[in-house]
């Protein structure tokens, strides 16, 4: 593993990404209704004025936007220079916000210096997963909370599903060691031609009074096309990807230093925990 705990190839193919899909094209009413949903746990009201804390794997910049105008000061730390140089056009607006050219485990900040701290789908990216965590519940002070989102092992879903899941990633082992532009188109055809049929099906039969709960892709039924295309090279153009158990996750956060651990309803698998005094 790399001292750095960074796979060079994924950090350069998330900087594609969102050098790509900078979020631009993106509603704003679309983006803040995903955004409350990852953070619908988090515990905004027990922040101390004027917060200080940090956007591990910041990406676009597009949860930056909205954290930044309820807190502080944010890092946004992100390992891809690509990706970062994208955060700051998004964010120029935004002067409380600092950024960060870091990987998890090289992160500038203090230990024990943060109000808060949150990653959402970038820790299972990294060659080691458990690290990142404790390299986060670092940073905080005791009793911050630490947001996090990280690939769920389909551990909550049918056998069915889940050898669906397998078949799909055999495709993705492929096509994310393709090169740059034959990964964008390839992943542009698959939001075209098996993203948005199938959401727009699971959006038919929901209207239709049907439980589209298991419905491969039912999680994009109200998702534009721009964020199925931004999803699809995501999912599908991404080299190095993990995925764990709720159980695993909880295991790993009590490890790391971080207690009273919650997980959200209605992403899988969200999960909040707050720095431990021990």
């Amino acid at each position: 593993m790399s001292s750095t705990n960074k796979d060079r190839k994924t950090v350069e193919g998330f900087g594609d990404e969102w050098r790509r899909f900078d979020q631009s094209q993106l509603c704003v009413e679309e983006l803040r209704e995903i955004f409350q949903k990852y953070f619908e746990i988090f515990p905004w009201h027990t922040l101390p004025e004027n917060a200080e804390g940090f956007d591990l794997g910041c990406g676009s910049g597009r949860w930056g936007r909205f954290v930044a105008q309820k807190v502080g000061t944010l890092h946004c730390i992100d390992a891809s220079d690509e990706a970062l140089s994208v955060a700051k056009i998004n964010l120029r607006d935004r002067p409380n916000c600092l950024f960060h050219l870091a990987s998890v485990s090289e992160m500038p900040l203090d230990d024990n210096s943060m109000d808060f701290g949150y990653s959402l789908g970038v820790l299972h990216h990294i060659p080691d997963t458990f690290s990142g965590i404790k390299d986060c519940a670092s940073k905080l002070k005791v009793g911050a909370p630490f947001l996090m989102y990280l690939y769920y092992a389909f551990d909550n879903r049918p056998s069915w599903y889940r050898n669906l899941w397998r078949v799909s990633n055999i495709l993705r082992l492929a096509v994310s060691r393709s090169p740059r532009l034959l990964r964008y188109w390839i992943t542009q055809l698959f939001a075209l031609f098996i993203y948005l049929p199938l959401s727009r099906s699971a959006l038919l039969f929901e209207k239709l009074g049907i439980d589209v709960t298991v419905f491969p892709l039912s999680a994009y039924r109200h998702s534009s096309f721009y964020t199925m295309r931004t999803d699809a090279l995501d999912r599908f153009g991404t080299r190095l990807e993990k995925r764990f158990t709720a159980e695993q996750i909880q295991d790993m956060m009590e490890k790391a230093g971080l207690e009273n651990i919650v997980f959200s309803e209605k992403l899988f698998w969200c999960a909040l925990g707050y720095k431990s005094n021990a």
